[in-house]
């Protein structure tokens, strides 16, 4: 079953959201990835119009320390509720959840306040059972198959005992994904990053104001681009500039990332990035 997920949720998200195909009655999990305000105010907005909006889906919000302090009271002095089952849960570094074909992981990163990326790692889907070659062994179609399908050892009523992992051809790898919070660099960066399809990451400033950017919990241009390239990263979505850079300023920081990692891309407002 398809899910929507959504990561951070600063200011004006729901309004954002307006603008796009997309629900928010649809969202099933929000991953925040610290407790700063450019990636949290708009929670409390969106979690009130959905349920405005009559959704009952339930729920489930993934973030630091704090983050069900935040919630619940932001919604209690508001006088407001949510009319579907809300889930928070605070997360560390490590598992965060293993379901519906997904593994996502939490990874510590340097910045002011406690704050993750999350690496995001489809499950490898099985290979292409080979039924003809199993017609012809005597093993009858049917139910069996969708348990031979699974790998798992079926007995047939003669009584012999069929390895369904035999007969499946090699497993197609899950994508994977790196979606970071504010850093610096930082050790578990690469780790957090390594061999990931796609990994967005902040470039908050030029390569010439690497001293300023680090001292706030920030990363620049080329150390984003010497990450992606270091992690052996398919696809770079740089994101999170300053303020200080228009669209002239941006393009500046593209260059500076394609110096170093060409595969390099700048995130829009409601670009789509299909990960094939």
């Amino acid at each position: 079953m398809a899910e929507m997920w959504l990561f951070d949720c600063g200011e004006g998200t729901q309004h954002q959201f307006l603008r796009t195909p997309y629900h928010p009655g649809k969202l099933n999990k929000i991953f925040i990835t610290h407790l700063h305000g450019d990636h949290l105010f708009g929670l409390p907005g969106l979690l009130c119009s959905r349920s405005m909006q009559g959704n009952s889906l339930p729920l489930t919000l993934y973030g630091p320390k704090g983050l069900k302090a935040f919630v619940e009271t932001a919604l209690r002095l508001s006088g407001s509720w949510t009319d579907y089952p809300l889930t928070i849960i605070e997360v560390g570094p490590g598992l965060v959840l293993d379901e519906a074909g997904f593994r996502v992981t939490a990874w510590p990163l340097n910045h002011p306040v406690e704050c993750y990326g999350y690496r995001i790692e489809q499950h490898d889907k099985p290979g292409t059972l080979d039924a003809a070659q199993l017609i012809a062994e005597g093993v009858p179609p049917g139910p069996l198959f969708q348990r031979l399908k699974q790998g798992l050892t079926v007995e047939l009523e003669d009584g012999r005992r069929i390895d369904g992992s035999r007969y499946l051809g090699p497993a197609t790898p899950g994508k994977k994904l790196a979606i970071f919070g504010d850093t610096a660099p930082c050790e578990a960066a690469r780790e957090l990053a390594c061999g990931v399809d796609v990994m967005v990451h902040e470039v908050t400033l030029e390569q010439a104001m690497a001293e300023k950017a680090n001292s706030r919990g920030h990363s620049t241009s080329q150390q984003t681009a010497a990450l992606a390239r270091d992690a052996g990263v398919g696809t770079l979505i740089a994101t999170h500039f300053s303020s200080r850079y228009d669209a002239e300023g941006c393009q500046r920081l593209l260059a500076e990332c394609r110096e170093i990692f060409p595969s390099t891309v700048l995130a829009e407002d409601f670009m789509a990035y299909s990960v094939e």
